[in-house]
């Protein structure tokens, strides 16, 4: 039921920031608003198009695109640069936190520390308006297969 309601919460304020920038909500664009409510993960732009195209197959790979960006210009979406390229999640709107990125499984752990107040010697003249902190690293899973890796390529060696 929290799930349910949390995802409801995040499609609502999905086409609020759309209603808000002047956009017309269609179908179309309350199937991406849930889409990524209920993504537990991040979405290239392939994965959107193919999820979309399977109720909507007139829909141009373009369009999608030009939506995706749009919404991570208004910051509804945040897009990262992964291991195999571009991707986006929805933003999470309730409070300002940072995360931890898993490069392999794209696991992400949230923190709540912001380093922003301890950056030295910001210039005076910039007007910070908003930032984004993410470290990449690898997962206690991960980083266990890793060494197993490592290991057997040793073996092989």
């Amino acid at each position: 039921m929290r799930v349910a309601a949390h995802t409801d919460q995040t499609v609502h304020e999905i086409l609020q920031s759309m209603v808000k920038k002047g956009w017309r909500i269609t179908e179309q664009r309350r199937t991406l608003a849930t889409l990524f409510a209920h993504a537990e993960g991040y979405l290239s732009p392939r994965d959107v198009y193919d999820h979309m195209t399977k109720k909507y197959p007139g829909m141009s790979f373009d369009t999608v695109y030009r939506n995706l960006r749009l919404l991570s210009e208004m910051g509804v979406l945040e897009q990262f640069y992964l291991n195999d390229g571009l991707k986006f999640k929805a933003r999470c709107q309730s409070h300002h936190h940072h995360h931890l990125i898993c490069l392999t499984c794209e696991k992400t752990y949230t923190f709540e520390f912001c380093p922003m107040p301890s950056v030295p010697e910001l210039p005076a003249s910039f007007d910070v308006v908003s930032h984004r902190f993410e470290i990449f690293g690898y997962c206690s899973d991960c980083k266990q297969s890793r060494k197993q890796e490592k290991e057997a390529d040793k073996e092989d060696e």
